[in-house]
């Protein structure tokens, strides 16, 4: 019997059967997803089957793909259908995302790439108007984190009538309440403690969201619930920083949609689909063609293209297959019109469309109406592509940051692309390795990072070569790094012989190709005092991602952060140190009645003081990447002044 993966289950599946179970039945729940885990598994068409033992097989079908009711899941065991087998196996197949309506156009790729919707870019949450104190729980606004529900008195899963757009339904308000409740209740209990019931709550508060027109909530419940999964089954690829930016974005959105109105409420809500609408006739001119290799095992290629007005948009083919299926879409036909242009050759030549189609994010459509033929190209050196190098790398840094912004507004627009002039200064060590130090416009030191290490791609071998020939000039496009540092992944730059391009991706340089061909590498210090080069905000983000694996208690039993309270107050960031000081008093406190008995923890109330924690070093951590790409003198080592990034009303000086 040969393994196959289990098909995703909708949401609102899991919740019901989790739901479904005796208390008894849900505390053996976590235990019988770890053993379904273990047991062979097979597909046959669009069943997937389990043995659970030698007498008993469970069966999941999933007709297109998605085990959409409870009915499609069966188990032949004789306590079924009240077994914990069917709850199990749902809480162990992946989530499915939500059927999203019929697209008014079919986007290029054929699969998420690493250019995500920016409707599923992470919240903003509003920082509280004053800094938590220890003794007090941190006002959110005008309303306060509901109470969490009990898991059986889930919101109903009734769909709701769009509502208007000036202000949130009580039906939304109330599926908002479901979503933060959730959120804080995985924050109280930590990775280890966010077992198949906490899941299946967020599960469910997901779909009541969906269903209530707030897409944007919904995704983010989900994305939390796979990436705890990912953490509990030990996923190499796992990360706990994105589960941090996922929690923050789940409460941050699920706070502001009893808050915002108007256009704040519309992008809270956020979208259900990316919409494509026309564009009319478009003169497009090839920029560069980059490999995309995702987590997830997708592959293919993404061409960037640039209008004859300057805007940036791109053209994509991503699917199931990695890194050799990236290798080999970059020679494939361009799927956009009836251009015979493969996507390498796209990168340097032009096209002339009509009844284009574009996304917000800039994608291009390719739906039977477009029309596409091969145009001529343009230069790096001639318009509209040079305009692109002609914004100072300051500004364009700061664009940039808006842009890859762990709390970015969905629809807010701009690239991640940085377009420099540099001249290269050789290999410099890392404590991850070695990359590429140049110096650009301004003087300010660049550090080219590799954009991907699989061997299978030029990328590393192509950076490498390059650090051997300091005092080239190139002209280079890369993709911002959020750091303390001026920092890039290196995508593309003019061939050394200013003759042409190089797809640093695809294309491999030789030493023939260098001006300079054997010359040392030069190895270059850190430029010393460059803004955030000491800072100690790192005390606060600590604590911050210290609450996740553990849980609120875990963070209570840490001890006492007066000395780094001390140390972030003499680096100039009071407000640091008072909501590090919040963070710990409020992980700590637990009240007893006049019995002395222990009363439930403030989950909410610890919920939003770890919220405004969050939030506040992702705004100082922004100001300080873009502070590192201002020309001029150095600033003091101990980082900036909180004047430099968005701070609570009425915080401590």
């Amino acid at each position: 019997m040969t393994a196959a993966p289990l098909p995703p289950v909708a949401p609102e599946v899991t919740a019901t059967l989790v739901e479904d179970l005796s208390p008894r039945l849900r505390k053996r729940l976590d235990a019988a997803v770890t053993k379904l885990g273990s047991r062979p598994t097979h597909r046959d068409g669009d069943t997937v089957t389990i043995a659970v033992d030698d007498d008993t097989e469970l069966r999941l079908h999933a007709p297109g793909g998605v085990v959409a009711t409870v009915d499609a899941i069966t188990c032949g065991c004789l306590l079924a259908p009240a077994c914990v087998h069917r709850a199990a196996a749902a809480s162990a197949a992946p989530a499915a995302d939500p059927a999203p309506e019929p697209a008014a156009e079919p986007a290029a790729e054929s699969a998420p790439d690493a250019a995500p919707d920016p409707a599923a870019q992470p919240a903003a949450p509003t920082v509280p108007d004053s800094t938590p104190l220890p003794n007090s729980t941190p006002s959110l606004g005008d309303t306060t984190p509901p109470t969490a529900p009990a898991l059986a008195t889930a919101p109903p899963s009734t769909p709701v009538t769009v509502p208007a757009p000036d202000e949130a339904t009580p039906a939304q308000r109330e599926a908002a309440a479901a979503l933060w409740s959730a959120g804080a209740a995985v924050l109280e209990a930590g990775v280890a403690g966010a077992g198949a019931v906490a899941q299946a709550a967020l599960l469910r508060a997901a779909h009541t969201a969906r269903l209530r027109q707030l897409p944007r909530g919904a995704s983010a419940a989900l994305s939390v619930v796979t990436l705890l999964r990912a953490a509990r089954a030990g996923d190499p690829s796992y990360r706990t920083a994105d589960l941090v930016t996922a929690l923050a974005e789940l409460l941050g959105t699920a706070h502001r949609v009893g808050t915002a109105s108007g256009a704040e409420l519309a992008a809270v809500r956020g979208r259900a689909r990316r919409p494509y609408s026309p564009d009319g006739s478009l003169r497009l001119y090839g920029l560069f063609t980059e490999p995309v290799v995702t987590d997830s095992g997708h592959g293919g290629a993404r061409t960037w293209v640039v209008t004859a007005d300057g805007r940036l948009c791109t053209v994509g083919d991503v699917a199931p297959g990695g890194v050799g299926r990236a290798l080999g879409v970059a020679d494939r036909i361009v799927r956009l019109g009836d251009t015979a242009l493969t996507h390498r050759e796209l990168g340097r030549a032009g096209l002339a469309v009509s009844g284009a189609t574009v996304s917000p994010d800039g994608r291009l459509g390719a739906g039977k109406g477009v029309k596409a033929v091969t145009a001529r190209g343009a230069a790096w050196t001639e318009p509209p592509l040079a305009a692109l190098w002609e914004t100072p790398p300051a500004e364009q840094a700061a664009r940039a940051l808006r842009s890859v912004s762990r709390y970015a507004e969905p629809g807010g627009g701009g690239s991640d692309l940085l377009f420099l002039d540099i001249e290269l200064l050789g290999a410099v060590g890392e404590s991850g390795g070695t990359c590429l130090l140049a110096r650009c416009d301004g003087g300010v030191p660049v550090r080219l990072a590799v954009a991907d290490d699989d061997p299978a791609l030029a990328h590393r071998d192509n950076l490498m070569l390059l650090a051997t020939a300091p005092g080239t000039r190139l002209r280079i496009i890369g993709r911002l790094v959020p750091a303390p540092h001026p920092r890039l992944t290196l995508l593309a730059c003019s061939h050394p012989t200013g003759e042409s391009t190089v797809d640093l991706g695809f294309d491999r340089l030789s030493r023939a190709d260098l001006p300079n061909p054997g010359a040392p590498v030069h190895s270059a210090p850190d430029r010393p005092g460059g803004p955030g080069a000491e800072s100690p905000l790192h005390l606060l983000e600590r604590r911050v991602e210290q609450t996740v694996p553990a849980g609120r208690a875990a963070l209570g039993m840490l001890g006492d952060v007066t000395a780094e309270a001390r140390r972030l107050r003499r680096a100039g960031l009071p407000t640091a140190a008072g909501l590090l000081t919040a963070l710990r008093a409020s992980a700590a406190r637990r009240e007893r009645d006049l019995f002395g008995r222990l009363l439930p923890a403030d989950t909410d109330g610890f919920a939003a003081h770890w919220l405004a924690a969050t939030r506040y070093t992702a705004s100082v951590a922004e100001s300080l990447c873009a502070a590192a790409w201002e020309p001029g003198p150095a600033v003091p080592t101990h980082g900036p002044t909180e004047a430099t990034a968005p701070r609570p009303a009425g915080s401590p000086r």
